[in-house]
């Protein structure tokens, strides 16, 4: 257990905590005799990879389990326990006592509520005797404090018109909004860029240190661990296997686990993975003065256009991994899918092997669509939730009309096989792997169709670091064996530098500079790109790690 100050009383105590799902296939233990205390005014992160039982014991805080889920053991929230408390006590302690921040923002927030309704709600939580107006301003505020341009326009947007960096700063500001003496952040910053993410955590530290809040920091971060938590739990198929204050166990760590957690991290001194950049070749891809606004001005006059993209120039050659980089709002997924053809530019020119994309009719664009492939950030949201992983994998064959029924049952095989995944796995449902099984999934089923690009929009970003670095590490393979052209939309720098052959830096919806790894990290001409490189978090890692 993680000794208490002297005389502290712990605000959080957990005390031999075991968690059990009942189903079909029989009991589940997802947490296995967890302890450990939590004082008022401490940060303490519990840090493993995707199945160690971390995001459930936080669930468990929270009173948040499924029905089927057996709970063994104590869990206190000062002195006051959880696992017997009336439904109605637990109600009045979400929110006003126990903040929490989920990891998905999709999935999280109410798709057809505007965000101001919903943060509003959050607020009035805490202050019920609140005006409509002054509820609206303070919104306002919780938007601007986590970093949202123009809040007073912005809460009136829907879900949908938020990027995902953006939905994820909507659900700190709920979490946070009335300023709870326990906040549960469950992986509150895996979606965001490294400069919006200093400036969230930094609001974080802010409420810790103001209102003696205790937080409870779920992450696969170990950059963020050091940089942000007093101590540090690490947990491993639902047990924790160390312990300490975040300099022991990260700067001196004991088990092997632990060390291997810290291997996997991605840092500025990390090796590349990729081989020197592939022979000049003609580009495949290629993107000239490309821009894209939305909106448009009114009768009025009104000007209601957002320039996402202006004036975007980038080449692709076949066996090159280019990388796009910004934070939340740059321009980069909208560049992205400008390539994919999920966007018609306002402006300029998208060229696929030298024919103009603007000119394909629909044969010539249906084509296309098999050429270029899409991974998106979230593998969960990209499958279909009542289709087989078989299913999901072979739908791009049978759309296409390639092969027999046969022919398309052993592709499948083969493509699972060529993401390191068991065949029998084609006959489960997406909710039945996990967060990298499924990346893996949907890696698959772009290569399905033999194309000659894939387009990763945040492909890595939401994976613990030890399922980040095997699926980076397949890519890297695939595209050595299938000579693959890769565009890599990406907010991690660490990893960029670590795949990427030429990187493009966005800002503001334009490339304010480009160049290789090594002259980028080496030696940032353009401020934007050393703010960025600044923001990285860092750790001390222990001799021979």
């Amino acid at each position: 257990m993680i000794p208490a100050a002297s005389g502290a009383v712990p605000l959080l105590s957990i005390e031999n905590l075991s968690i059990h799902f009942e189903t079909v296939r029989g009991t589940v233990s997802a947490v296995k005799d967890v302890t450990f205390q939590l004082e008022a005014g401490r940060r303490l992160a519990v840090v493993g990879e995707s199945g160690s039982g971390k995001s459930t014991t936080a669930s468990a805080v929270h009173r948040l389990l499924p029905p089927n889920a057996k709970v063994e053991g104590s869990i206190r929230l000062d002195g006051e326990e959880i696992t017997t408390m009336s439904t109605s006590r637990i109600l009045r302690l979400r929110g006003r006592e126990v903040g929490y921040v989920p990891q998905d923002p999709l999935s999280n927030l109410n798709p057809v509520q505007r965000i101001g309704k919903q943060l509003m709600h959050a607020i009035r939580v805490g202050s019920p005797s609140l005006s409509h107006d002054e509820l609206r301003t303070q919104a306002i505020d919780a938007l601007d404090r986590v970093g949202i341009p123009q809040p007073a326009r912005r809460i009136d947007q829907f879900p949908h018109e938020f990027s995902g960096g953006m939905r994820q700063r909507a659900l700190i500001a709920m979490g946070m909004a009335c300023r709870p003496r326990l906040l549960i952040a469950d992986e509150p910053t895996s979606a965001l860029d490294v400069t919006v993410q200093r400036r969230v955590l930094d609001l974080i530290d802010d409420l810790t240190r103001e209102q003696g809040t205790a937080l409870l920091f779920i992450t696969h971060d170990l950059g963020l661990a050091a940089e942000r938590a007093d101590d540090v739990v690490v947990m491993k198929l639902g047990e924790v296997v160390e312990r300490g204050t975040a300099e022991q166990v990260l700067s001196a760590p004991k088990g092997a686990y632990t060390r291997e957690l810290l291997a996997a991290a991605p840092n500025l001194t990390s090796a590349r993975l990729v081989d020197a950049a592939p022979p000049e070749a003609a580009p495949i891809l290629e993107l000239e003065a490309a821009t894209k606004i939305f909106g448009h001005r009114t009768l009025t006059g009104k000007d209601n256009r957002i320039i996402a993209a202006e004036g975007v120039s980038l080449t692709v050659s076949p066996g090159e991994t280019v990388a796009i980089v910004g934070e939340s709002g740059s321009g980069k997924s909208t560049t992205a899918r400008m390539i994919l053809g999920l966007e018609v530019p306002t402006s300029g020119t998208v060229r696929f092997d030298g024919a103009s994309l603007a000119r394909l009719g629909h044969a010539g664009r249906f084509a296309y669509r098999a050429e270029v492939q899409p991974v998106f950030q979230n593998p969960y949201a990209s499958l279909d939730p009542r289709f087989t992983i078989g299913q999901s994998i072979r739908e791009p064959l049978d759309v296409h009309r390639r092969g027999t029924p046969a022919e398309r049952k052993a592709r499948v095989a083969e493509l699972l096989g060529l993401v390191s995944l068991d065949p029998q796995v084609a006959t489960r449902f997406p909710h039945e792997l996990s967060g990298g099984q499924r990346q893996r999934v949907a890696i698959a089923r772009a290569l399905a169709l033999s194309p000659k690009v894939i387009v990763l929009d945040e492909a890595v970003s939401a994976l613990d670091v030890v399922v980040q670095a095997q699926i980076l590490k397949l890519l890297v393979s695939l595209q050595r064996e299938l000579g693959l052209a890769y565009i890599f939309v990406s907010h991690d720098l660490a990893v960029v530098r670590q795949i990427s052959h030429r990187v493009h830096v966005m800002s503001a919806g334009r490339i304010v500079e480009s160049g290789s790894p090594e002259e980028l990290f080496a030696a940032p001409k353009d401020p934007y790109t050393a703010a960025l490189i600044e923001a990285i978090p860092g750790y001390a890692v222990a001799p021979g790690v």
